[in-house]
């Protein structure tokens, strides 16, 4: 990685998100940047491109992983959530035991990953209180918080809203409302979600609506940051769009194409 940026060379930051247990490619992404933005989702527990990858297949096979995914793709989360509670009573281990041994296996994988300057968020996949174990001294957790990187104010907010997915750190609307007001006005905005804004949060490949934030759309209408930078959505409808003087960008499935999205100022 670029050593600290000084006087008035430019700065260059390679951001990612949605790694998903991308480790190989995560150890590469800072190469030539001043500092590496990560905006979660380091865990993968499946993988809908390739079912054979993940904690779910780990202890259920691809057959099973298949399964769950045809459900949920249908938007059958109810008939989901059943079959799922089936596999689990049928291997007899405590689900939440087996899920952190694993999750601590991918985290120790991918926070060792990470070049020095870091600076991450949670995805909704994520475990916060696991992460200041792997955090090293180079990487900064950052969650309804600021910094500062080559001059530019950037904000971070982390986590996603509640969805029928229940995926782990999936909070109440109020809470991420209140995390997006405590950044306040930024040059940068980094969330793991996108804005509520229906072509940002529609998935092409599982064919559904992801969830995404109208506190964030209406701090981005409110404080007009020049960039607004977010992951969530895989296969989004449109991945760059204006929203008055924002660029909204999704950076992009990191897990899939092993390539950062740049931003030099």
């Amino acid at each position: 990685m670029a050593p600290t940026p000084t006087g008035n060379r430019r700065t260059r930051v390679h951001v990612v998100s949605d790694v998903h247990g991308n480790a190989r490619d995560l150890a590469a992404a800072g190469a030539g940047a001043d500092a590496l933005i990560c905006l979660g989702d380091l865990v993968l527990f499946l993988d809908y491109a390739d079912h054979s990858r993940g904690i779910f297949p780990d202890l259920f096979g691809v057959e099973n992983a298949d399964r769950i995914v045809e459900l949920r793709t249908a938007r059958r989360f109810e008939e989901a959530s059943a079959f799922g509670a089936q596999l689990w009573a049928g291997i007899g281990m405590d689900r939440a035991a087996a899920i952190e041994k694993a999750v601590r296996k991918q985290y120790a994988e991918m926070f060792a990953a990470f070049p020095t300057p870091t600076y991450a968020t949670y995805g909704n996949v994520d475990i916060p209180p696991l992460w200041a174990e792997y955090a090293g001294p180079g990487t900064t957790v950052l969650d309804g918080e600021r910094v500062e990187i080559g001059g530019r104010v950037f904000g971070f907010v982390g986590g996603g809203l509640r969805t029928p997915m229940r995926t782990p750190y999936e909070i109440s609307d109020e809470e991420y409302a209140a995390k997006i007001e405590a950044v306040g006005e930024v040059d940068v905005l980094c969330t793991h979600i996108p804005p509520e804004v229906p072509e940002l949060v529609y998935d092409t490949v599982a064919r559904r609506f992801e969830r995404g934030s109208r506190a964030l759309l209406a701090a981005i209408h409110r404080t007009r940051p020049r960039y607004a930078l977010f992951g969530h959505v895989h296969q989004p409808l449109v991945r760059r769009m204006r929203i008055g003087a924002t660029e909204c960008v999704n950076v992009g499935h990191f897990a899939g194409s092993g390539r950062p999205w740049a931003l030099e100022w």
